[in-house]
């Protein structure tokens, strides 16, 4: 399945983006504000240029004790950023995601703009149905059983009923 055919994407509200020279407190803001856990940091064009999450305000703002009020999203953000595309495939993506341990993939479009975002919480809603749906299958296939297999199942049954019958008998 490709991201863009996942419900989630087709209704995500619009990418919560910052400039580089917003100051953390700012981000922060509107962050808690909106219940974002993420948001990304883009240049004026809206190419991403990193993404600012939880863990970067923890580690690399309060860790540090730098002054959220002085310090701009640039200076704490992650760089090194992983970027799908809309055609990309969700299970390669949810694969990576858990590999390298990180939970938002920002979404370009062919320019390198930002168009989405999505979190492993959002593959997650797609991989619970279908690991339950490939269960159901293996249940059942495990207790389909051939005509035969029924047979010879019955079979051992009776003769261990018989064997029990006369082995009682001759007691």
């Amino acid at each position: 399945m490709k991201i863009k055919d996942r419900p989630e994407f087709k209704s995500k509200a619009s990418v919560l983006a910052f400039g580089p020279d917003v100051l953390v407190a700012e981000a922060v803001s509107v962050m808690s504000e909106r219940n974002y856990g993420a948001a990304v940091v883009v240049s004026a064009d809206r190419k991403p240029l990193g993404i600012v999450t939880e863990r970067d305000f923890m580690r690399r703002l309060l860790n540090k004790r730098l002054n959220p009020d002085e310090t701009t999203l640039s200076q704490i953000m992650t760089t090194d950023l992983k970027m799908a595309k809309a055609e990309d495939d969700l299970l390669d993506w949810l694969r990576i995601m858990s590999n390298e341990r990180f939970r938002h993939l920002p979404v370009v479009d062919d320019q390198g703009v930002i168009i989405s975002m999505m979190s492993q919480g959002d593959f997650v809603s797609y991989t619970w149905p279908e690991l339950l749906g490939r269960l159901r299958e293996q249940a059942k296939a495990t207790f389909d059983v051939s005509p035969s297999l029924v047979m010879i199942i019955a079979c051992i049954a009776i003769f261990a009923a018989w064997a029990v019958t006369i082995f009682t008998q001759f007691r």
